[in-house]
């Protein structure tokens, strides 16, 4: 049936003669094809287009934002004819780990006490039936309690996803899908099982998806009877090129599945930024159907509802990371489902013979047909998205489908804009024997459709703002067994629960009393709070040990890598016995000591308050009011704060707050992104109107500059970073001089790299963007250029491959002297962790650096990991072109023959500007 709505309003017309003026008119078209849709043909039946939340803890922040934001976002995921109308939402069945972005809490976190009221899922499940009935609901777990005995796949788990099911249906929510364990594969005897399990509970009507993994589930399904009546739909993860984010440009089954005759579903697919990714994400839906005939896609994530300190911060449909603005943006994303979602539901029937490439070709775009139950309407969605030119689809529609007029709408994925977003650009009528045309324009998805009633949204978010300081909670406005305001668990579950040792009022909780079965690594239980730019403050809670072990506090938490052990913080640590450290974790993982010692017994079951305070470079320690230590370090200047517990016990905390300090000193190189080189005193001189230039970075103490509260750079003590005659042009020259406090020698450095000379309003620059040494310094029109960029700590990532897409790695995780990097999947790991330092080294493990073989300076001279000498063999200057140059040879790093493959070598070869030279830092 025909959805009923309005045409488009006045503001759509005046939109397209907008559009019509900038190109997307009808052009001469390069290729032509012919699509017949015929309602007597057809094929595979449409399951729907989904997302997923969890995998994990990626809609936490959406309970925390104010009612009116949260509606609207709300409202562009779920509500017809308004944004994405999604028709399957896929909620994680928590179990106390982490699963990418965070640890979603079990409902039993004790083998017998079920809190159905635990974490976010059911209430989300809610809120998208309430907008749209129909949409289908479908859970899966990544973790599981560690309470269950015999593993994962257990009667144990069998029971407790049924338990699950319990409190979905107490919540009045019927759930339409389970599946197994995320990407873990399948036990044929369990999935028997669980089937079995679920009739006899009354739960008959849960389609089981298997095996939320790969293509192999068919290959068993085929040759075990039980194991296929068992199994409902088969679903695989990222089916398309490309796999995790790939670029989808073409997807794949096998004849197992094919021939098994159940739905095939993209069960997990996507990855994907919310605004570039949407090509990947289109061609993923229509070419799914087209290679492997696939009835449903799920997205993942829903929304990226977490801190945007933590990974894929801006993949999802959306993304909204400040609650306490109500800041939100919606992402391309979300149009490119709309013209796919609000023009067919589930139910409707694909015509596989209306469904192929545009003009028979990957590369000019590709189409798929559905029509409806009744055989009247249908809709077809076309996507440009990898053609280079215009092209026209000449349509003829017969077999009882309706021949009334044709509404197109289309958005513009591969440059996203709000003006050429899901915009209604024509009504075509057919002529009388049921033919028409439409001419595309490259990088578009179009749907052509006689259904009506579609719309696009019209709510906008406010400014995003930082969460203003002091900040505080005691917990005793939050029910029991829910989660605190802005609180997000990275790994084992808090909850707020009453006080205990004497204490009333309410407190917060590590519930997960033991290890869970976990997803991905294990790591300290913590969780995180606040705003990431937070800089010089204190933080501090009271704490109750309630079993031996040890309780900590986090802060200037910052870039978190996958898994959640590589999360960048300074940590207080304190344990019952009274041994105390002030530590640094790296994004990395690597946990390292900066002070330590041992304060008398706090016992357990008693209240203390620890502290954690930041000004400049000063970390200080305290507990009960009483200073633990003091140490300088300035690798991280601002970041969240946070509480965890090394291990798993049930310790809890109370009165968290966060105040500000005054802001102190932060000592560190000024390295310029263009050249990789250091700003550095000429000659080591310590006299008036030294000149400043670029140079190799040897972290000697004339490339220190210490930014003080007085907005000074000094170096050597007693010398400021100076506007030579406290000039204003363009082309000033930059020097140092004995500090004055003049608006000449005051500057920001701000958090985009910039630094800024308060006299002038310039810019600190390299002259002429030159990358050699010796290079002057010079102010000039802040332009955001990367010869305007500073770095002022060590910077911690992958080496990834511009032409391969793949990581430096070190092989099997070695750490053994003479290990030679070469080419591997991207996966975050500790071997794949590069540290570029003060001093030009690439340093992984923190132990080992990048050197070449032999000192070596000829092309092909291979790489390897060395103990940390400081030769010139193991110095590179990391630029930002995407060059990564040996100090020693002047050569850049290279991929052995521009090999992309996993285990493809590296060595040094003459820069030429290749992919191959080419690496990113995200």
């Amino acid at each position: 049936m025909a959805r009923i709505g309005r045409l488009a309003p006045v503001w759509v017309i005046a939109l397209l003669a907008a559009l019509l003026a900038v190109g997307v008119s009808p052009a001469h078209a390069a290729a032509s094809t012919t699509i017949t849709v015929d309602g007597s043909k057809g094929g595979r039946t449409f399951d729907g287009i989904g997302a997923i939340s969890g995998g994990g803890g990626n809609s936490r922040l959406l309970t925390d934002y104010p009612a009116a934001q949260q509606s609207q976002i709300l409202d562009y995921l779920f509500t017809p004819d308004y944004g994405a109308d999604l028709q399957i939402l896929k909620a994680e069945i928590g179990g106390d780990a982490n699963s990418t972005d965070g640890s979603e809490p079990s409902i039993e976190h004790s083998k017998g006490t079920v809190n159905c009221n635990a974490g976010y899922e059911f209430w989300l499940m809610k809120q998208a039936k309430a907008r749209n009935p129909a949409i289908k609901l479908y859970g899966l777990a990544w973790a599981a309690p560690g309470w269950i005995s015999g593993g994962f796949w257990s009667t144990d788990t069998i029971n407790y996803l049924i338990s699950w099911l319990g409190c979905a249906k107490q919540d009045g929510l019927s759930i339409d899908y389970l599946g197994g364990w995320n990407e873990r594969g399948h036990d044929v005897n369990w999935y028997i099982q669980l089937r079995s399990a679920l009739n006899a509970a009354g739960y008959s009507g849960v389609q089981i998806v298997g095996d939320d993994s790969g293509w192999g589930v068919a290959d068993d399904m085929a040759s075990n009877s039980a194991f296929n009546n068992a199994v409902q739909v088969i679903g695989a993860h990222y089916p398309c090129q490309g796999g995790d984010g790939g670029n989808a440009d073409t997807c794949s089954s096998t004849a197992n599945a094919k021939n098994n005759g159940k739905p095939l579903w993209a069960s997990e697919n996507g990855s994907l930024d919310m605004n570039s990714g949407a090509p990947a994400l289109i061609r993923s839906i229509t070419r799914g159907y087209v290679d492997a005939d696939m009835t449903a896609y799920l997205n993942w994530p829903l929304v990226a509802a977490i801190y945007p300190n933590l990974p894929y911060a801006t993949v999802g449909l959306a993304t909204a990371g400040s609650p306490w603005s109500g800041n939100y943006s919606i992402g391309e994303n979300t149009w490119a489902t709309a013209q796919v979602t609000q023009f067919a539901q589930p139910g409707w029937t694909f015509i596989d013979s209306a469904s192929g490439y545009l003009n028979g070709a990957e590369s000019n775009g590709s189409y798929v047909t559905l029509k409806s139950p009744n055989g009247k309407d249908y809709s077809t969605v076309l996507e440009t998205t990898t053609a280079t030119a215009a092209q026209t689809a000449t349509f003829t529609v017969q077999g009882g489908l309706g021949t009334g007029a044709v509404h197109v709408w289309a958005t513009d994925v591969n440059h996203p804009s709000s003006a050429t977003d899901f915009v209604h650009t024509q009504d075509i009528t057919p002529a009388a024997d049921g033919t028409y045309s439409l001419t595309m324009q490259p990088g578009y998805i179009y749907t052509a459709s006689t259904t009506t009633g579609q719309g696009k949204g019209t709510a906008t978010a406010p400014a995003a703002h930082a969460l203003a300081l002091p900040y505080s909670d005691n917990f005793d406005n939050d029910a029991t067994s829910t989660e605190a305001t802005y609180l997000s668990d990275m790994q084992g579950s808090y909850e707020v629960q009453p006080c205990a040792s004497g204490r009333s009022g309410q407190c917060v909780q590590q519930m997960a009393p033991v290890k869970p079965i976990e997803w991905q690594d294990d790591s300290d239980a913590y969780s995180l709070i606040g705003d990431p730019t937070w800089s010089n403050y204190t933080v501090s809670s009271d704490v109750d040990l309630r079993q031996a072990g040890t309780v900590e506090l986090l802060g200037r938490a910052n870039t978190q890598n996958r898994p959640q052990s590589h999360q960048a913080a300074y940590e207080v640590r304190l344990s019952d016995s009274g041994a105390w450290s002030i530590a640094k974790n790296t994004s990395a993982g690597n946990l390292s000591t900066l002070a330590s010692g041992t304060h008398a017994s706090i016992g357990l079951n008693t209240w203390h308050t620890l502290s954690l305070g930041f000004s400049g470079d000063q970390i200080t320690a305290k507990l009960d009011g009483a200073t633990l230590g003091t140490v300088a370090d300035n690798s991280y200047q601002s970041g969240q704060v946070g509480i965890g517990v090394v291990g798993y016990q049930t310790d809890q905390f109370d009165n968290l707050s966060v105040t500000p300090n005054a802001a102190g000193n932060i000592s560190g190189f000024l390295k310029d992104a263009n050249s990789g080189l250091c700003a550095d005193v000429t000659g080591l001189s310590q006299n008036n109107n030294t000149p400043v230039e670029l140079w190799d970075c040897n972290g000697g103490a004339n490339q220190s500059w210490t930014a003080t509260p007085a907005k000074q750079l000094q170096v050597s003590g007693t010398k400021c970073l100076d506007a030579a005659a406290a000039g204003t042009a363009n082309g000033t020259a930059v020097q140092i001089y004995d500090c004055n406090g003049t608006a000449a020698q005051q500057w920001t450095v701000n958090a985009d790299g910039s630094v800024v000379n308060t006299g002038s309003g310039k810019c600190l620059d390299a002259t002429g963007g030159s990358t050699a040494t010796g290079t002057l310094l010079e102010l000039w029109d802040c332009n955001g250029g990367a010869n305007q960029t500073w770095a002022r700590g060590n910077t911690t990532g992958p080496l990834k491959g511009e032409g391969s897409g793949r990581c430096v790695d070190v092989p099997a995780a070695s750490q053994d002297n003479g290990t030679k990097p070469a080419l591997w999947d991207c996966n975050g790991a500790n071997n794949q962790a590069w540290t570029s330092t003060a001093t030009d080294q690439l340093t992984v493990y923190d132990t080992k650096c990048l050197e070449v073989i032999g000192a070596g300076t000829t092309d092909g001279t291979g790489v390897q990991i060395n103990a940390c000498n400081g030769s010139a063999a193991q110095q590179w200057r990391v630029r930002a072109d995407g060059t990564v140059v040996n100090t020693g040879s002047g050569k850049c790093l290279d991929v052995t023959g521009a090999g992309t493959a996993d285990n493809t070598p590296l060595e040094i070869w003459t820069c030429n500007g290749g992919s191959n030279q080419s690496w990113s830092r995200t």
